[in-house]
């Protein structure tokens, strides 16, 4: 039989946080689903692990090529209408599959939905501030600031993909900030106010830790991307501009901070181009 949805989990050397995702997404009722790990690459107990759970998920091996890559190769092999995505560190509260599904099945012109999350730091409760609050709707707006969508809270119809393209596999983060960016410009999100995923920071191993430093720089990339595409209307495309200039600013500012004086002064002339 055909699954309702399939859910993948990318993983690089995450043999000692794997089986709590995975074992999430086993956990859950109320809706058909297969699972599907790609292991990208991990020279640690990865394999191993995964061989033990036998048939009851599917596993794709690559050479290590990143989470774009890795998350392209499990949308390649699903077979089933909806999606969900899984960070290897995060995990599923009970009904998150059967309630986003059942909400995607009763909007079939929906493309996309999400779901609120809980934060967690080295095993402690966050509080979000209200700039990360998730909210449903035209949020593209909301997403030109930051990533204002939830990896691991996304389920979403095949579809999306031929029609907004896969994940950008020359961007090593911020690579849903860029593909969030091209779906919200283009279709409204579906959004349950209801904690279903749990999101755990805090680790030195996570890529926006290695990345925190440049991810503007990446973020610049992808509006830089969004405004070439011309698919933008004239007030997404000012209001892009606009965000443009501000990231380069705060970028090229923080490279002349840090000596690279040349990077630096290359991204304020592109916010000062972006004003004009």
């Amino acid at each position: 039989m055909t699954p309702t949805v399939s859910v993948i989990i990318p993983a690089y050397n995450r043999a000692t946080l794997l089986p709590r995702a995975i074992d999430s997404v086993l956990s859950q009722s109320g809706v058909d689903f297969e699972l599907l790990v790609v292991d990208d690459g991990s020279d640690d107990d990865t394999a191993a692990l995964l061989k033990g759970y036998g048939s009851r998920l599917t596993v794709i091996s690559q050479a290590h090529q990143g989470v774009s890559a890795a998350r392209n190769a499990g949308i390649r092999a699903a077979r089933a209408p909806l999606l969900a995505f899984l960070d290897s560190d995060d995990w599923f509260l009970k009904g998150k599959l059967a309630r986003q599904s059942t909400l995607m099945l009763a909007n079939p012109g929906a493309l996309v939905s999400h779901t609120e999350e809980k934060w967690l730091r080295r095993g402690k409760h966050l509080n979000q501030k209200k700039r990360h609050r998730k909210e449903g709707g035209n949020i593209f707006s909301r997403c030109l600031e930051l990533c204002a969508v939830g990896m691991s809270t996304i389920m979403t119809c095949r579809e999306l993909f031929s029609r907004f393209g896969m994940f950008d596999e020359s961007l090593p983060c911020c690579e849903d900030y860029d593909l969030w960016l091209r779906v919200s410009a283009g279709e409204p999100f579906l959004f349950v106010n209801q904690p279903l995923t749990v999101k755990e920071g805090g680790r030195e191993d996570q890529l926006s830790a290695r990345h925190r430093l440049g991810m503007d720089k990446y973020r610049i990339y992808a509006l830089r991307k969004l405004l070439k595409s011309a698919v933008l209307t004239r007030e997404q495309d000012k209001l892009t501009r606009r965000e443009l200039a501000r990231k380069c600013r705060i970028y090229g500012n923080g490279c002349l901070k840090h000596g690279r004086s040349a990077e630096g002064r290359e991204f304020l002339e592109i916010a000062a181009q972006d004003l004009e």
